[in-house]
Formats: C-alpha cells, sequence, structure tokens
C-alpha cells in the first residue's frame, strides 16, 4: 500500500513540474532545424479613385452690396499706319503717277534711309528708271512704284508703272517683276544703287538720285 502511494504521488509531481516548465520555458517549433519562415510581400490592392471635388455654392451677395459686375474684356487697338504726305502728281520716265509719302519719323529708323524718291537712273542708254519708296512696315515690307520707260522725251520704248511691295533685308530693298526680273536697292551715301538681273542673268547697275 505504502508503495502504491509513493508512486502516484510522483506521478503527480512530475506532472506538475511539467506545467509549470511550459508556462515558464520558450515555446519549441514543430519542426527542429527548420529555417523561420518569412512574410512573403503581398500586391496592395488596388487605389481607390480619389472623390471628385465638390463644386463650392455659389456665393450670395451680401446684404445691401451689389453683385460684383463682370470683368470687361480689354481693348484691342489695330496698329496705326503712319501720317503720309498729300498725294502730288509727278512725271517719271514720261509716265505721270501719284506720289504719297510717309513721314520718315513715323518709320523704323533702320528703314528710314529707304523711304522717297529716286529717280535719274538708266539702267541702259536707252532706258529711264525711277523708284519711289512709300512707306515700310515693321516687318520690312515695303509699298512701292517702280516707273520705267524710255530715256528723253522723243526716245522710243515701253514704259509702264509696277505698283506692289517689296521686302527689306539686311539693308537691301528687294523686289521681283512678274518676269522673273529681279531688283535690288542699297543705300549709297544720299542715293540708292541699284541692280537689275534679268530673266536671262543678264546684270544691271544704275544709281537712283535723292529726288525732292
Amino acid at each position: 500500500m505504502v508503495a502504491r502511494f509513493v508512486a502516484a504521488l510522483l506521478v503527480l509531481w512530475s506532472s506538475a513540474a511539467v506545467a509549470i516548465a511550459q508556462q515558464q520555458s520558450p515555446p519549441i517549433p514543430l519542426n527542429p532545424g527548420a529555417p523561420p519562415r518569412t512574410i512573403e510581400p503581398q500586391p496592395l490592392p488596388p487605389l481607390s479613385p480619389a472623390p471628385e471635388p465638390k463644386e463650392p455654392p455659389a456665393a450670395t451677395p451680401s446684404a445691401g452690396l451689389p453683385p460684383p459686375a463682370a470683368a470687361a474684356p480689354a481693348p484691342t487697338t489695330a496698329p496705326m499706319s503712319p501720317p503720309m504726305s498729300p498725294p502730288t502728281g509727278r512725271v517719271f520716265c514720261e509716265q505721270p503717277v501719284t506720289v504719297q509719302l510717309a513721314d520718315p519719323d513715323a518709320v523704323g529708323e533702320r528703314f528710314r534711309p529707304f523711304i522717297g524718291i529716286w529717280s535719274d537712273a538708266s539702267w541702259t542708254p536707252l532706258l529711264c528708271a525711277a523708284l519711289i519708296v512709300e512707306n515700310v512696315a515693321p516687318d520690312g515690307t515695303a509699298t512701292i512704284l517702280y516707273v520705267f520707260g524710255p530715256m528723253g522725251a522723243g526716245g522710243r520704248g515701253a514704259g509702264g508703272v509696277l505698283q506692289g511691295t517689296g521686302i527689306i533685308r539686311d539693308g537691301e530693298l528687294r523686289f521681283q517683276n512678274s518676269d522673273g526680273s529681279q531688283f535690288a536697292f542699297r543705300p549709297l551715301y544720299a542715293d540708292l544703287a541699284g541692280r537689275l538681273t534679268t530673266p536671262k542673268n543678264e546684270t544691271y547697275q544704275a544709281v537712283f538720285k535723292k529726288t525732292p
């Protein structure tokens, strides 16, 4: 009897010791020697679209104050053309023309040397020529009259007046006739040095005198 009681007492004591040890000792992995598992990165779910901002409520005018007036559009002003001289009738190369010149002070400084009447020129002993530069726009576009005709009152040959535009680039006025003839003019002291190139690539030079 005594031996059985002692054996039962030993079993109870060992069970209690095991329970206390489990509470105090760290947990033992189920697979000893296996490396610890890591957390696999998972893709995040797509973000939900941001809510659209709500329009603020319309402001109501304060009591006793008038509603704000709508801003008036800024006025647009068209570029003003320079003042012109009174029309004057002239005759060059036996061709009557009406001359009207812009005020040089209202033209860009680099274009002023071209404004005016340029005549008494001859490409050949039989061909008279004159050039009238009426105006030059800020972009270099020149309004011109080109006059040609026979040399002298008794001369023979065709004549006419060409009215159109030329362009001033790099200090040179250039324009072209409908037949392909090309003209170029550069200031030469108080005059203009002219160059004519025909469609056959023939070149002529002449000095166009400043004419009051």
